[in-house]
């Protein structure tokens, strides 16, 4: 298991350290994921995600090989500007989800799942016939994830530029407390406002302090409310709402899916978007008690198995057990009873809009 460079600093801060994604991860920290998630929620968290891979490709022919290699359109891109997309694979389901930046004209940084980074390595080279560099930076970089409603108020604190001009999906490379070439981006996976934070190793741990000493109080935040806040909002998670058997359309992803273009397996994908998709990705509110987890089986009114449960949680915002799954196509109506069973019982459930926190 790797190490993070502030791992020491998360076991000061009591952070319980868990094996994921070949990294030792702090899941929580003293306070509880209650209390982190709503942190989040009503003020501000920063979380460590460094585990996470970036990986860039440069060459002329640099466009040309992602637009093929990628779901999403790349015209929609400046410099500047990032894009949500994946990397779909020759049988209909996804190799990754990830995150691309348009740094410069045929120069990109893609931001790819921890345990998938040697996968989507594989896979840009096997297609990369247009002679483009692959570089993997991934053991280079640490992240961290400012989030929650007070995080522009808490960074302005540390830089010169206007962070209110930073725009959804935009980023910029500028200094944070006198760390230069700082990745900025206003992204992040909990559906609050905040940045996410890219920088060189070296400089993780003066970054870390820096945050911690502006006026607004800040509380590091775990694995375990990354979840429950990405869950909240609808937000798939590869190796649980999505991997290599889902496609993108039942995942309720076509709106990164752009069928103006050629990319790998279109025209089957193209097929499922005009209705030919046979499951479909929903959200899942338990109405009796109990809580629906990864893999447990959907069931309809006569205890026939119809789907699976991906991702399951008590949502700490909504006190309710929350999860989404897949079902039939035509059993996907919203409001549809449903149950869902755990061990021998059937907990009674309904199919509900996504995301569950507006």
């Amino acid at each position: 298991m790797k190490k993070l460079v502030l791992s020491d600093v998360h076991l000061s801060l009591g952070g319980k350290m868990v094996d994921f994604a070949g990294y030792k991860m702090p899941i929580q920290y003293a306070d509880g994921v209650i209390s982190e998630h709503n942190a989040v929620r009503n003020s501000v968290g920063v979380f460590d995600v460094s585990h996470m891979g970036e990986i860039f490709i440069s060459g002329d022919k640099a466009f040309n090989f992602l637009q093929y290699i990628t779901s999403n359109n790349l015209n929609k891109l400046t410099p500047g500007k990032v894009q949500y997309t994946c990397f779909p694979n020759d049988t209909g389901g996804i190799v990754d989800d990830f995150l691309l930046y348009m740094v410069s004209e045929n120069n990109y940084l893609a931001v790819v799942n921890a345990s998938n980074i040697q996968k989507d390595l594989d896979w840009m080279k096997k297609h990369n016939s247009f002679g483009c560099n692959i570089n993997n930076q991934s053991e280079e970089y640490s992240l961290l994830a400012v989030q929650g409603p007070k995080s522009i108020e808490l960074l302005q604190e540390l830089t010169n530029i206007n962070l209110s001009e930073i725009k959804y999906y935009h980023f910029k490379v500028t200094s944070i407390s006198g760390i230069n070439n700082v990745i900025l981006s206003r992204t992040g996976y909990t559906g609050e406002v905040g940045f996410e934070i890219y920088v060189k190793n070296e400089y993780v741990k003066e970054l870390w302090d820096a945050l911690f000493s502006t006026s607004i109080s800040l509380k590091p935040i775990g694995l375990a409310a990354r979840d429950t806040l990405r869950l909240e909002k609808g937000f798939c998670l590869y190796g649980n709402d999505i991997n290599d058997t889902t496609s993108p359309i039942e995942a309720g992803l076509s709106w990164i899916t752009d069928f103006s273009k050629d990319f790998i397996n279109y025209k089957n994908l193209k097929i499922q978007n005009e209705g030919g998709s046979k499951m479909r990705l929903v959200g899942i509110e338990i109405i009796d008690k109990g809580i629906a987890r990864k893999d447990y089986p959907i069931v309809n009114e006569d205890q026939n198995e119809i789907g699976v449960v991906t991702s399951g949680t008590m949502s700490p915002t909504l006190n309710k057990a929350i999860a989404m799954g897949y079902v039939p196509r035509e059993l996907s109506e919203i409001g549809s009873k449903i149950f869902i069973k755990v061990r021998k019982k059937y907990i009674k459930a309904k199919i509900v809009s996504l995301p569950f926190v507006k």
